[in-house]
């Protein structure tokens, strides 16, 4: 089973959101439904990136890192990460 981590982003409220799941499909479902409760204001929310990964801790150290970064470095990250597709080892 692969991980997935991934940011997303609302024009509405002009946010990111960083997570992560084993099924990267339903997920983003699921944000755009509301039936999370962390992303149900910012409906629609768009997939900027997404970071596939071999184990949950990896995902989950990944995301842990994209979450402490300021707004300024995310948008650095993302940029520097848009041209190529992230493989199990791209952080």
């Amino acid at each position: 089973m692969c991980y997935f981590v991934y940011i997303l982003y609302s024009k509405s409220t002009d946010v990111y959101y960083k997570g992560q799941t084993s099924d990267l499909e339903d997920r983003i479902r699921r944000h755009n439904n509301k039936q999370e409760k962390a992303t149900r204001n910012g409906v629609p929310w768009d997939l900027i990136r997404y970071f596939k990964k071999s184990t949950r801790s990896e995902a989950l150290t990944l995301e842990r890192k994209l979450k402490n970064l300021s707004r300024k470095r995310l948008i650095r990250f993302i940029e520097h990460h848009s041209e190529d597709v992230a493989g199990p080892d791209d952080t």
